[in-house]
Parts: structure tokens; C-alpha cells; sequence
């Protein structure tokens, strides 16, 4: 097995997801272009199909051609076998890359994912974990599991701001954002990225801050109830948050960011917004309203955080939007009642 370097051999019939142009959304927000990148075309139906593809790929390629310091940290010790904690999408993809691989996958969910979720990871052949806790006891569950030899962690979050398979994960996603400077004749001034732990957003962040044009505004939109990135791009470090994480946004309800992540987006002075649960709920209408996909709270996420500053006259001028901005967000999956790839 070939180490996949670049996320557009994962597909044999691999093109761009639509960046769609929304004039009726940038004349009711009063700025001059808004434009929506539409991963829920993306392979999977969601934009984690770059990452865990990418990065699982790539760690059983070292596990089954590499020794010594090239093999990967937690080989197994017979057959490939890939493990990660996941809301389900990570996991959809992990178990997709073993599938490919012909390898086997154990996906660890916390008890409060939806069951269409799992079923979709099991359609790939996943074995799904159900954890009595939330994603971060699944994470915690995971890399006990990968610690016991029994499978190679393939995590999107890790303490270890080095972490290399967290790196391939992040690699993966920048995909989107080769794509975006294709497409986009205007550079942005604004970026809204929904979070969970931060990897897109990082993603995101390193793919085109260069690209943008100023005031360079990047945004990173997170659930009230789930703000890890807010808290730790305050604290300059991933802190832990209490409570239940509970959000109609549920790819989103992590409780801890990424080492890696924060790092990056501290590099590129990333922004915080949170919105509310209404917010969120209100972003998936106003979306296919404006012409944009069916998604779900979670898809719609960055386009809530969008909403919020626009409509907000404090955060408006926080943020500089103006009536000259150019706004680019992203849709990062399709409604969960549709039917896998």
C-alpha cells in the first residue's frame, strides 16, 4: 500500500465541491460578496472524509513499510487495525480509509451520538464503541485502547501539539483551501470556520491567511455550550470545559481543543464567536433559503457565527464587516437523514 500524499488520489473520480455565490445573503447582510464552499459534496457527505482518509492511510502505510522511528507510535501488534474517538464523521472517515486499505476499524462514540451516524460508519465496515460519556471520555476510551496495542490511534485531537497523525489529519482538510484559491477570483476579508477541536479551523487558517485580503478577519464559530476553542485561544493553551457539551450543533460538542490547532490559530490571530442554540437552529433555514444545501446545525455552524455579527452592531464594528467585505464560510456536511457514498 502506496502512502497517499495527496487527498485528491483518495477518489478516483475526485473533483472540487462547489464554492456557491450567494448575492441574496451578502444584500441582506449589507456586505459585498458572500460565498458558501460546499462540503457536504465532499465524499461521505462532510469535509472529514480529507482528514481521516488522509491520516489513516498514511499511519498504515508507515505501520506496515516503516521500523524503528519511522513506524508509527502505537503500531498493533498483528493485524492493521484503526481506532479513533469520533462524534461520527472522523469516524465514517477512518473506517472508510480502513475499508480501502483492507484493514479493520473500531470507531468509539460517546452515548449520545446519533445512531445514524453509526449506522453509516458500520455500513463501511466500522465496529462502533459506545461510551457512557461524552466525546472526550471516547477519546480518553480510544487511546487507552491504541495504548494496549490493539489497534493505531487515528486521532483529530491530541495534548501533543507535534502529533504527527493529527498533522495528516490537518493536511488532509487543506484540500479544501487549494480549492477555495482556485475558484475565488476576489480574496476574502472575512473567513467564518465552524469548531469542535479546531483542526478545520486551523486548516483553514494556514491554507489562506496569505490568500486574504485585509482586514483579514478569520473567524472560529462555536456552539455557547461547547467553546473550547474560544476558552483556549484566551488561555493560549487547550483547557478543559465542564459540563455536558450538549448542542444541536453535535459535531461540535468537544470539550477540549487541540494542541496543534490553537497553536496555529493563535498564529494567525484567530477570532472567537459564539452563537446560540436558536442561532443555530436559524442558520440552516436562512441557508436554504438563500439557495445553499440541506445541512444539519453543525453544517450550518459557521453561517450562525456569520448571522450573529452581521445582525450585532457591536460585533459588526468589532470585526470590521462593512459594505465592501467579502465573506467566505463553509457548509461541512449534508443533512444526516441523506444517504451515505
Amino acid at each position: 500500500m502506496s502512502l497517499q500524499s495527496d487527498p485528491r488520489t483518495l477518489w478516483p473520480d475526485y473533483r472540487p465541491t462547489t464554492l456557491a455565490v450567494l448575492p441574496g445573503l451578502a444584500q441582506q447582510l449589507q456586505v459585498a460578496n458572500v460565498y458558501a464552499k460546499l462540503e457536504n459534496e465532499r465524499p461521505l457527505g462532510n469535509f472529514k472524509a480529507l482528514g481521516g482518509m488522509t491520516a489513516g492511510l498514511r499511519a498504515l502505510a508507515r505501520a506496515s513499510g516503516g521500523t524503528g522511528a519511522h513506524r508509527h507510535p502505537h503500531s498493533p501488534r498483528s493485524t492493521p487495525h484503526l481506532i479513533c474517538a469520533s462524534e461520527g464523521n472522523h469516524g465514517l472517515s477512518v473506517a472508510a480509509a480502513a475499508q480501502r486499505a483492507g484493514a479493520k476499524a473500531t470507531i468509539y462514540l460517546p452515548a449520545n451520538a446519533n445512531p445514524i451516524r453509526a449506522n453509516r460508519i458500520k455500513a463501511v465496515g466500522g465496529e462502533v464503541h459506545w461510551i457512557d460519556g461524552t466525546y472526550d471520555d471516547a477519546v480518553l476510551a480510544a487511546s487507552e485502547a491504541a495504548a494496549r496495542g490493539e489497534g493505531l490511534l487515528i486521532p483529530d485531537t491530541s495534548p501533543d501539539p507535534n502529533d504527527p497523525v493529527v498533522r495528516d489529519v490537518m493536511a488532509g482538510y487543506e484540500l479544501l483551501t487549494r480549492e477555495i484559491r482556485d475558484q475565488l477570483q476576489t480574496p476574502p476579508t472575512h473567513v467564518f470556520v465552524q469548531a469542535g477541536v479546531g483542526g478545520l479551523a486551523a486548516a483553514v487558517a494556514n491554507g489562506l491567511s496569505d490568500f486574504m485580503s485585509d482586514p483579514r478577519r478569520f473567524l472560529v464559530v462555536e456552539p455557547e455550550s461547547a467553546a473550547c476553542v474560544s476558552r483556549a485561544l484566551a488561555a493560549c493553551r487547550p483547557v478543559s470545559i465542564s459540563g455536558d457539551l450538549h448542542t444541536a450543533a453535535e459535531m461540535l460538542a468537544c470539550g477540549l481543543a487541540s494542541a496543534s490547532a490553537i497553536e496555529v490559530l493563535k498564529r494567525h490571530n484567530a477570532h472567537s464567536i459564539l452563537v446560540s442554540e436558536p442561532q443555530l437552529q436559524v442558520a440552516v433555514d436562512v441557508l436554504r433559503k438563500a439557495g445553499g444545501p440541506q445541512t444539519t446545525p453543525s453544517g450550518a455552524a459557521s453561517l450562525a457565527g456569520l448571522l450573529h455579527a452581521a445582525s450585532d452592531a457591536r460585533l459588526r464594528d468589532e470585526h470590521l464587516l462593512t459594505p465592501e467585505s467579502v465573506v467566505l464560510f463553509l457548509v461541512t456536511e449534508r443533512a444526516t437523514s441523506s444517504t451515505p457514498d
